[in-house]
């Protein structure tokens, strides 16, 4: 885990991929790169990319509630894509070429 980038700069780069990503696949893949397990981990992470996007670094482009318990059943799902500001931004710590 020690040679892996700062979880952000990971959002960061899920968010960039594919038009956005919803938080639960985000929150899924950073548990299994950074080997993170149980609740406090996952909320952690969602938390972080709350921040991005209270940042401006994230955009919220789409919402729905989840009703399949994909992260938490009953609670919203949002979709997040990258934001021109957050490219830039990631650009300037070498984590995307824009």
């Amino acid at each position: 885990m020690a040679n892996l980038r700062p979880i952000k700069f990971r959002i960061l780069e899920l968010c960039n991929e594919d038009g956005g990503k919803w938080n639960y696949e985000i929150v899924t893949q950073i548990q299994k790169e950074y080997d993170l397990k149980g609740d406090f981990q996952r909320d952690s992470i969602n938390f972080d990319i709350i921040e991005l996007a209270s940042g401006g670094l994230l955009q919220d482009i789409e919402v729905k509630v989840d009703e399949k318990g994909f992260y938490k059943k009953g609670f919203l799902l949002h979709k997040y894509n990258i934001t021109k500001f957050g490219q830039i931004r990631a650009a300037d710590a070498c984590l995307l070429n824009i």
